[in-house]
């Protein structure tokens, strides 16, 4: 029986909407083949994460991230989410590196705020190595942002590096689609990975995008929003914090 899919009540202030979709565990390599997805096409990616081994920010809404990118830019960035673009000053709003989305995982929209900033080569190695204080790997602005909308406070002292996961990306067209399928299959220290689908729209073509994607999939057995779904951040997150547990009981 197909899903039928209600429709999202949306704040159409947001600059976008991306639709996500995990591929269910063991049902990777038959997608991406299905989907004609090449890791041999994609661009590489290096992640960390950055949060007390217990996870204080994750679970206040504050996700830290850095990404060395191949052949491109590396990036630093700060996410508050969920959060509603009302509670952000105009002037946060046309900030340069300002993101308002909305990311739908199984149905579910959740908003977000990100401030994003390019870093040299060599910054995030710097903070890594201890040679550069962490906080001196985000920039000015996105400090002040996090000091006015976080939650709670960021302990800098106790904040210790999550990763590296490594990032395997593909952007491609799809037939029958009317925007672009990004692909990032996420892999595990521990041999595991996590494939996740997604297309990004402005807010006014998000149903249209939403019903082309589920007959997409479904004409490929899959469901979108079906099984259970999980997001690449939380994963990892949740991977290194338990590896963290793990050895500090040793």
């Amino acid at each position: 029986m197909a899903i039928r899919l209600e429709p999202l009540r949306l704040d159409e202030s947001v600059d976008s909407v991306e639709l996500k979709l995990t591929v269910p565990q063991g049902e990777e390599r038959a997608t991406a083949r299905a989907l004609g997805i090449d890791l041999l096409d994609a661009q590489l990616r290096q992640v960390y994460f950055f949060d007390t081994p217990d996870l204080t920010l994750f679970e206040q809404g504050v996700v830290l991230r850095a990404r060395r990118i191949q052949n491109d830019d590396h990036d630093c960035v700060v996410k508050l989410r969920p959060v509603l673009p009302s509670q952000l000053a105009p002037r946060w709003r046309k900030a340069e590196g300002m993101g308002v989305e909305v990311d739908v995982v199984g149905g579910k929209p959740i908003y977000s705020a990100s401030l994003k900033a390019v870093r040299r080569p060599t910054r995030i190695e710097e903070v890594l190595d201890g040679e550069v204080p962490l906080p001196r790997l985000f920039r000015k602005e996105q400090r002040a942002f996090l000091d006015e909308h976080a939650p709670t406070a960021i302990p800098w002292d106790r904040l210790v590096p999550l990763g590296p996961i490594n990032v395997a990306k593909v952007k491609m067209p799809v037939k029958g689609l009317s925007y672009p399928v990004v692909a990032e299959a996420w892999f595990y220290p521990d041999g595991s990975a996590l494939l996740e689908l997604s297309m990004k729209m402005k807010p006014k073509r998000v149903e249209r995008a939403r019903q082309e994607a589920k007959a997409y999939l479904e004409s490929l057995g899959l469901k979108l929003g079906g099984g259970e779904q999980q997001t690449k951040t939380r994963k990892a997150l949740l991977f290194f914090s338990r590896k963290l547990t793990a050895a500090s009981a040793h």
